[in-house]
């Protein structure tokens, strides 16, 4: 019984490995997937095993919880200005090192110790990540004019070169990014890794982007998992606050992508063992499928 179980499985992933052969499929790595040890090592696996039967994986990675003990550790006190830290030279600094050093290369060791074969990457490679300094309109008190707030050195993408990503995918290398970018007078800026997924995603044109949080994905109003939307729900669910706090810029990430030309997007819980690959290649999935109206197959 146990080997038809495992057949059963394995025949309904073939319709799926069949469609997404040379395919590019990009994941944001982060929250806990990214500290568990067990978590770790089955992401490594999983991406390892997308590259070896005929995908494209592309890595992009968060790393707040470990910036956080970095700083912790110097003595520098984090801010918080709406969601994003503020990000002074010091600070980003820590960013720069934690992201681009420790956090990525131990992403790169965890494949690469599977049989991958992951290359680590910032957006000041090649020129990859384009960034210019954000800022941040608060209109919220309309009896005021609206305050203008700075985040410090928090950028946002102006442009993406996939240049490198292709060469080193197409030289069966699995590319895995940290968010920072680069502004045109090469100052360097702290990127949000769901945006910066959401347009490199965009950049390559991919089939698939799947970001990966610590909830099962999209809950409606009664606590319900929705498990798949078209962007005109997701928009009404904003705008109706259905959609609240974290899960707005991962959805605003999602639509981003699917308007630059990505066929769909998945919210899922990467404190799931093998997440990735259940939402892949099962017909059910675990998480929330975003999809442009008419995509729905």
């Amino acid at each position: 019984m146990m080997n038809m179980n495992v057949a059963d499985i394995l025949i309904e992933a073939l319709p799926y490995i069949r469609q997404f052969a040379g395919k590019t499929i990009v994941v944001k790595y982060g929250g806990h997937a990214m500290v568990d040890p067990g978590l770790k090592r089955d992401f490594a696996r999983d991406i390892t095993l997308l590259k070896y039967i005929g995908f494209n994986p592309v890595v992009v990675h968060g790393g707040g919880p470990q910036i956080n003990r970095v700083l912790d550790a110097m003595g520098i006190t984090s801010t918080f200005v709406r969601g994003m830290r503020y990000t002074d030279d010091k600070t980003m600094d820590v960013v720069e090192m934690v992201l681009g050093g420790k956090v990525n290369k131990e992403i790169v060791s965890g494949i690469n110790a599977q049989g991958g074969r992951a290359v680590g990457l910032t957006g000041k490679d090649g020129g990859l990540i384009i960034a210019e300094k954000m800022t941040i309109v608060d209109a919220s008190n309309t009896e005021k004019p609206p305050e203008i707030i700075d985040p410090g050195m928090v950028g946002r993408v102006t442009a993406i070169d996939p240049e490198i990503i292709h060469t080193l995918t197409c030289k069966g290398f699995i590319p895995v990014i940290a968010p920072v970018g680069v502004g045109r007078s090469g100052e360097t800026y702290n990127i949000n890794a769901d945006l910066v997924a959401s347009k490199i995603a965009s950049a390559l044109k991919a089939e698939r982007l799947i970001l990966m949080t610590d909830v099962d994905g999209l809950l409606d109003a009664s606590g319900t998992l929705v498990s798949s939307a078209a962007a005109e729900k997701i928009h009404t669910m904003i705008e109706r606050g259905e959609i609240k706090g974290g899960m707005i810029p991962k959805m605003e990430s999602a639509l981003s992508a699917l308007e630059g030309g990505v066929e769909k997007t998945h919210i899922i819980n990467g404190t799931r063992p093998h997440a990735l690959l259940l939402e892949l290649f099962t017909d059910s999935g675990i998480g929330t499928q975003v999809f442009l109206q008419g995509q729905e197959d």
